[in-house]
């Protein structure tokens, strides 16, 4: 996830150096540690600045399946060859899971697109992805994660290892009376969440939210957090000028380890031991014997000798008064439901 502000190649006057270089920096070392996992596919997804779905068509999703797509911005020539082919087929199986993109083998390559892929110092074929983000109405951000699901479960079935790219961000103003004015504090509220790896946080955000904090184009990052599933970044920059929220975004690692649950499922291996301590929990029956004999309770379930639950003749009748170990005090499974008094 990276910005894509004008300024970088247009350089004027009134943007600091300084901050224009630690973004540079930033996408640097994203695009070396992209680089290095040897993708078999990029994918883009970038708004166009209502340049060439404005006029004609404004489709919420549009996929490029040409051979290549060229354009340039500020005397600088943009050229990345397309994986047509894959565009394609990533359209048929959008179709069949329930979403109708655009496709086009014409549309021409803005700075949304151009700015980030040259900072990450792309050379590959590249597969854009454009997202109505400018003109209303525009795709929900719960529509625009969906979509990113869509393509992450396509890409993944036809074998493909990918990056997933988005251009934008965060909270700025065009062409509008409080351009001098992005909302940080917004931007460092939306930003903890994603350094902390709740990607998902992003579909919380309706039309007029997006709007009121200048992020309408964090739509973008949804459809690449969709692809992404929750998981911590790798790094995480936040570079704000006097204009502009410059947030940079980096994953490469592997997909989070699971979390160990506090109410895990019942492993298989476990059933018997569940079996023989809900019966001691639960029925009066088994309960008597299991205090009669606890070793020929524990062979009725087939228990190992570490998950037995053995006595000696000599605490059978005075431990009558079931003790539930700390794990299962919380279970239901092992809720004690007899009298208190010893029998």
């Amino acid at each position: 996830m990276l910005p894509h502000a004008p300024q970088f190649f247009t350089m004027p006057e009134t943007e600091d150096r300084a901050t224009v270089a630690r973004v540079k920096e930033v996408a640097h070392e994203i695009g070396c540690r992209l680089k290095a996992l040897k993708p078999d596919l990029w994918i883009i997804f970038a708004n166009d600045h209502a340049e060439q779905f404005f006029h004609n068509v404004a489709p919420a999703f549009t996929v490029h399946v040409g051979g290549s797509a060229s354009g340039s911005f500020a005397g600088r020539p943009f050229h990345w060859r397309v994986p047509g082919e894959t565009g394609f087929e990533i359209v048929r199986e959008l179709y069949r899971q329930g979403f109708d993109p655009a496709f086009t083998s014409t549309a021409k390559i803005d700075y949304a697109i151009g700015i980030p892929l040259t900072h990450l110092a792309v050379e590959d074929p590249v597969l854009p992805i454009s997202v109505n983000a400018y003109l209303p109405p525009q795709p929900t951000m719960e529509r625009c994660y969906a979509f990113g699901e869509a393509v992450g479960r396509i890409v993944t079935g036809l074998g493909l290892r990918t990056v997933a790219l988005a251009s934008g961000g965060m909270s700025h103003f065009p062409g509008t009376e409080r351009y001098a004015e992005p909302d940080l504090a917004w931007d460092e509220v939306a930003l903890a969440r994603l350094a902390a790896g709740n990607l998902k946080s992003l579909i919380g955000y309706d039309e007029d939210e997006l709007d009121r904090a200048g992020n309408i184009e964090l739509r973008c990052w949804a459809a690449a957090a969709g692809m992404l599933g929750e998981r911590r970044p790798d790094i995480v920059s936040m570079d704000p000028s006097w204009h502009h929220n410059y947030a940079s975004l980096g994953w490469w690692g592997g997909p989070p380890a699971p979390a160990e649950l506090h109410y895990p499922s019942i492993k298989p291996e476990l059933v018997g031991l569940i079996d023989a301590l809900h019966g001691i929990a639960h029925e009066a029956e088994r309960r008597a014997e299991y205090l009669a004999d606890r070793a020929a309770y524990a062979e009725r379930f087939r228990l190992t000798p570490d998950r037995a639950l053995r006595s000696s003749p000599s605490t059978t009748r005075r431990s009558s008064r079931w003790a539930p170990t700390r794990s299962c005090r919380s279970s239901p499974a092992c809720k004690w439901t007899g009298p208190d008094d010893d029998a």
